[in-house]
């Protein structure tokens, strides 16, 4: 795939099938550095439902009337990558949701090119902040990397601590 031929528009309903494939292979590092993180017990209890809920909730922001807008990155007939925009007129505050690109296509500009599009967007929509949100655990490393690339250079860390009881 050439960046050069990188288009994107809006996501279709038959795209769901691609988009889910390529968001349960970018994903699968991140759960499996879950798991080895929390053990497996408190990662059954307190995390796995939550990774599985993900398929739900790409299919809750592909459905009309969900607020979000979901564009897929494709060059020719591949789908590589997707990313969901929310834009809030009340607090001119859009979001970055929900994105993958293609494990397979990685290191070669789409992700940097998607959060483009959405900030594009974002600003054509009159937002005035861009936000987005990630883990800060290692497996989310190369996405932190990605959006402090496109830009997003103030930064609030979280931690979420568990306990075994």
């Amino acid at each position: 795939m050439q960046l050069s031929d990188l288009h994107f528009r809006h996501a279709r309903p038959e795209d769901a099938p691609r988009l889910q494939a390529i968001r349960r292979a970018a994903f699968a590092p991140v759960f499996a550095s879950f798991r080895a993180i929390l053990g497996d017990e408190i990662y059954d209890l307190a995390q796995r439902r939550t990774d599985e809920a993900q398929e739900g909730l790409l299919t809750s922001l592909m459905a009309a009337g969900s607020g979000w807008e979901v564009y897929v990155a494709q060059s020719g007939d591949e789908v590589a990558g997707f990313v969901a925009v929310q834009l809030n007129p009340e607090t001119l505050v859009g979001e970055i949701g929900l994105n993958a690109v293609d494990p397979a296509q990685a290191g070669k500009g789409i992700g940097t090119a998607m959060y483009e599009l959405a900030v594009a967007r974002m600003k054509q929509a009159g937002m005035r902040v861009a936000t987005v949100g990630t883990g800060g655990d290692p497996s989310h490393a190369p996405a932190r990397r990605a959006y402090r690339k496109a830009g997003f250079d103030v930064e609030i860390p979280s931690v979420w601590m568990c306990r075994k009881l």
